[in-house]
């Protein structure tokens, strides 16, 4: 297997690292800072990346987007995760959902939301799911509990549908334009027969935002709540068909998330790994740098080992789903786009964890950055690593 980067793919590198080392990196720590979650968000960074093709990376080139593949788009997020996770992954969760409008939605869909999304500088898409009630059970509903999941509401009221509770934890909850959401429509059988996936623009009646989350870490993303008031949603905005929600959510998104999720652990693992470096050359304990003692050497590799096995898992996976796509643009992968991501908890745990421990953390010391992706790495933890995943892995192998 050849692993070397095309011209391309060398191109979007050179430009996201670039980008994350003179705009990114500089505002992080200060972003991260402010006590207010919904001002950690900078519009003027996104409106940057923007103009340089980040935001509408993977949308198809017939819409005026980049259309990059996998193993490009692995490449740029870690690039952009290195310098901040969260603003990484603001970007990229457009990604995910403009790649779905492309295939699971109508040409008519795709004319009213894929066009507005490509010329906007500050439309970001996003997706409702999570419920104050309903997370895991959504992802694997309880055979024994047909009502478990989903309770938003949607009933039929000519051609519109009335939408009715609360998403949250949503990301770009407060900034985004789209979102992808899935209602209850059918509440006598389970989430999977009985919901559907609506279009849900933000100026649509009765939709709005509720608070942001204040999270730890990952400052930057917009987790926030979505609240549906006797919220009308037209006929025409159901992705799919009606209860066909579970069939058109699964269009790709699932299989990108677990790569993408990867993608940004390896970009964290990447800036511990580089910090700790350049902490253990230039700090000195007893008239030597840390770095000649063996204890250091020994945590060092042990970053090292971790990181570059992460690498090499997330470039291999997104090769094999280039590959597949290539051969079938409706083919699924295997179940290596779930491994990868359950591997990536794993590793940002430990790499971040050294790092924080070199840098003084047990002793009493704090470096700002060396915190900040350690809490980076909690939420990253908190948001993907899910026994439910492992779950449901575990039973495609055993097939």
């Amino acid at each position: 297997m050849d692993f070397s980067l095309n011209e391309e793919q060398r191109a979007w590198q050179t430009k996201a690292r670039q980008f994350a080392q003179e705009e990114i990196a500089p505002l992080s720590l200060a972003r991260d800072r402010i006590s207010d979650p919904f001002q950690t968000f900078d519009w003027e960074i996104i409106k940057k990346g923007s103009k340089l093709g980040f935001r509408t990376a993977a949308a198809p080139k017939e819409w005026g987007g980049h259309g990059i593949d996998l193993v490009t788009q692995t490449i740029v997020m870690a690039e952009l995760a290195k310098a901040d996770s969260a603003i990484s992954k603001t970007f990229s969760q457009c990604w995910k959902w403009s790649q779905l409008i492309a295939a699971s939605c109508t040409r008519e869909q795709q004319e009213r939301f894929l066009k507005p999304f490509i010329a906007d500088d500050t439309y970001l898409l996003g997706s409702g799911s999570t419920e104050p009630n309903a997370g895991s059970d959504n992802r694997m509903p309880p055979e024994d509990a047909p009502r478990s999941g989903l309770r938003l509401k949607a009933e039929r009221q000519g051609d519109e549908w009335i939408l009715n509770g609360e998403k949250c934890f949503i990301a770009n909850g407060s900034v985004g334009k789209l979102f992808f959401v899935r209602a209850r429509t059918n509440p006598e059988v389970s989430v999977r027969e009985g919901s559907t996936l609506f279009l849900v623009p933000r100026d649509t009646p009765g939709f709005r935002s509720g608070k942001v989350f204040n999270k730890r870490g990952w400052r930057f993303y917009q987790n926030a709540e979505l609240i549906f008031e006797n919220a009308r949603v037209p006929h025409a905005n159901i992705v799919g068909k009606v209860n066909g929600g579970a069939e058109a959510r699964g269009g790709d998104p699932s299989q990108f998330s677990d790569l993408e999720l990867a993608a940004n652990a390896l970009g964290v693992c990447d800036a511990a790994v580089e910090m700790t470096t350049q902490h253990a050359r230039t700090r000195s304990q007893g008239g030597k740098p840390i770095a000649a003692q063996q204890a250091v050497q020994l945590q060092l590799c042990e970053m090292h080992v971790h990181t570059e096995a992460l690498r090499s898992f997330v470039l291999r996976t997104a090769w094999e789903r280039d590959r597949a796509v290539r051969r079938d643009p409706g083919a699924h992968d295997s179940a290596n786009a779930a491994l990868v991501m359950i591997f990536a908890k794993n590793a940002i745990q430990r790499v971040t964890g050294l790092n924080l421990e070199i840098h003084g953390a047990a002793n009493g010391v704090t470096d700002a950055r060396a915190e900040k992706l350690a809490r980076d790495a909690m939420i990253w933890t908190h948001l993907a690593g899910d026994s439910v995943q492992q779950i449901k892995t575990a039973k495609r192998l055993l097939k």
